[in-house]
């Protein structure tokens, strides 16, 4: 490009001097010309006006006194009518340019110059103009590298980001070039990079939520299943099926909740429920493994609660809790529900040493965690509660004592939409 652009900058240059210098010099040498030509007739009209004097005064031709007011290197010849021809200068004997002026007696004189004279004018005219038009070109040739530069460079930046943003970096640049143009091609990519970062980070965040809220369900599932393979017993057979087909719809709810979290966070589809059957659900779901890390889990509280929400999604925050205090508790796990106003509200409390001072409501920020897991599960459960209008909250730190706050009064969709079913 830096090539094209010098190339065409200096094709319009020479184009532009070739127009205008072979006229100025066509106009120069013409005007030198006509110039030198006028010259020598005023020259010839001078020296007929001494002649005539002396032919009136009836003096002669005094070569001498003529050659006095000839201007040197001209040659004259002067005829007088009855008198010989006198010549004035030395003759010359290549090209000449020549002046004839006429007096009243008859007298004639003929002045004559060297044409290289006028050719020596316009030699140093035409270096004139060469030496501008070299200039020019000098001139012509440094702004266009300048121009080049200024735009080359740019778009090979600019090349340069839009690569990095193929190879999946996305970070914006935000570098503009004083180029409206390249500018608006800037702004373009930089707003680009940010949509593909901000789809990068909900895919990582996505793959990181699956992975971590998948991850009980489906050790659940598999110990289920291996239930079923060491039983032969077809009751307990049909017993673990059962179960364990409850346990792939509540997979299918999860990866169904996170995808329609991942799309849009405040999507939800909260509609009036049973608690103590999703309490009941859990409760019976983690005793085994409860029971074999010798610790128990009890239920208390108020029963006969129904509150609003996804059930599928009030399941996962309270499997993320009571794992949480499984993992990094002590004692007996304790679920009670209770209700405060038109909210019902469900606390989850171990007998373990609890949050540290130091992270409090951080610990529901993610890749924050006291107990060097991955600090993500209390992050989604956060955005599950709050999807459907709920939150989660740390009520105590030590012992600790979380909350999960759900509304118990059907939000105005949700009454349309149990009235259209």
């Amino acid at each position: 490009m830096r090539r094209r652009l010098i190339n065409s900058t200096l094709a319009v240059v020479l184009v532009v001097i070739a127009v205008f210098g072979v006229s100025l010099v066509i106009v120069e040498t013409r005007t030198i010309t006509s110039s030198a030509q006028d010259r020598i007739e005023s020259e010839a009209l001078r020296l007929v006006g001494i002649v005539e004097a002396n032919v009136l005064e009836k003096k002669p031709i005094d070569p001498v006194a003529l050659g006095e007011q000839l201007d040197a290197g001209h040659h004259a010849r002067i005829t007088v009518p009855g008198q010989s021809a006198v010549q004035v200068g030395a003759p010359i004997p290549e090209s000449v340019i020549r002046g004839t002026a006429r007096g009243e007696q008859g007298e004639v004189v003929v002045v004559e110059e060297s044409r290289s004279t006028v050719t020596r004018e316009v030699g140093r005219t035409l270096a004139v103009v060469g030496a501008v038009a070299l200039l020019a070109v000098v001139a012509a040739v440094l702004l266009a590298v300048r121009q080049a530069n200024r735009l080359a460079s740019p778009l090979t930046d600019l090349a340069e980001t839009a690569e990095r943003l193929g190879s999946g970096d996305p970070r914006p640049r935000h570098k503009r070039y004083g180029v409206p143009e390249l500018d608006r091609v800037a702004d373009v990519l930089d707003s680009s990079a940010e949509r593909i970062g901000r789809m990068l980070t909900a895919e990582r965040r996505l793959a990181a939520d699956a992975s971590h809220q998948l991850r009980t369900p489906l050790t659940a599932l598999s110990m289920r299943l291996e239930e079923i393979t060491v039983t032969d017993d077809l009751a307990t057979v049909r017993e673990e099926a059962t179960i364990a087909l409850t346990q792939v719809e509540r997979l299918t709810d999860v990866v169904q909740r996170l995808l329609t979290n991942s799309r849009d966070p405040r999507t939800g589809s909260a509609v009036p429920f049973d608690l103590d059957e999703v309490v009941k659900q859990q409760v019976e779901e983690w005793r085994p493994a409860y029971r074999s890390a010798g610790r128990a889990i009890v239920r208390s509280g108020r029963t006969g609660v129904r509150a609003v929400g996804t059930p599928g999604a009030v399941s996962q925050v309270l499997a993320t809790l009571v794992e949480n205090a499984l993992m990094h508790g002590g004692g007996t796990v304790a679920l009670r529900t209770r209700v405060i106003g038109n909210q019902a509200v469900l606390e989850v409390t171990d007998e373990g040493p609890g949050v540290p001072p130091d992270l409090g409501n951080r610990i529901f920020e993610r890749a924050i965690s006291g107990r060097n897991s991955t600090g993500i599960g209390l992050a989604v459960a956060r955005d599950l509660a709050e999807a459907d209008g709920g939150r989660l909250e740390l009520l105590q730190a030590q012992p600790p004592v979380f909350a999960l706050f759900l509304s118990r009064t059907a939000p105005e969709r949700a009454v349309r939409e149990a009235m259209v079913r």
